[in-house]
């Protein structure tokens, strides 16, 4: 996170932004699994767009997520902050990373959907575009 202090609501760049998408959409049920947090490091670590990111910017983003969510706006708080750092040409691979943490534990509940369901339509992610993500997701992390 840039230039800010603990107490700050904190300016993120576009690839910490993309973590806290991320983050929020595994946090989404108030239940962090661990193969969410595994999907979270293997995005990071072999996607393009992810390229020369600080890994070790994970847990504070992490953390920035959770603050904002104990807050009573948090929710509105964390869409302000995260499409302040966000350039709308973002907006469906970041959609496109929440479905893929909603999907990496095989099970998706109301709590996740109603996640999803708010990252669209902040991010301006068309439903035939959404839908076309969506299905990606399920097809990458379909078990036999």
């Amino acid at each position: 996170m840039t230039d800010t202090s603990p107490d700050e609501t904190s300016r993120l760049t576009q690839q910490e932004a993309l973590v806290a998408i991320m983050v929020a959409t595994s946090a989404s049920d108030d239940t962090v699994r661990t193969s969410e947090l595994l999907t979270i490091q293997r995005i990071v670590q072999s996607l393009p767009v992810f390229a020369g990111f600080d890994h070790s910017a994970i847990r504070p983003v992490s953390e920035l997520v959770f603050r904002l969510f104990a807050e009573e706006d948090g929710l509105d708080a964390f869409f302000s902050v995260v499409k302040e750092a966000l350039p709308r040409r973002l907006n469906e691979t970041a959609y496109a990373l929440a479905c893929d943490i909603a999907a990496s534990d095989g099970r998706l509940g109301q709590q996740e959907l109603e996640m999803l369901e708010e990252i669209r339509e902040e991010l301006e992610v068309s439903k035939l575009h959404a839908a076309a993500i969506e299905q990606g997701a399920r097809a990458r992390h379909l078990g036999l």
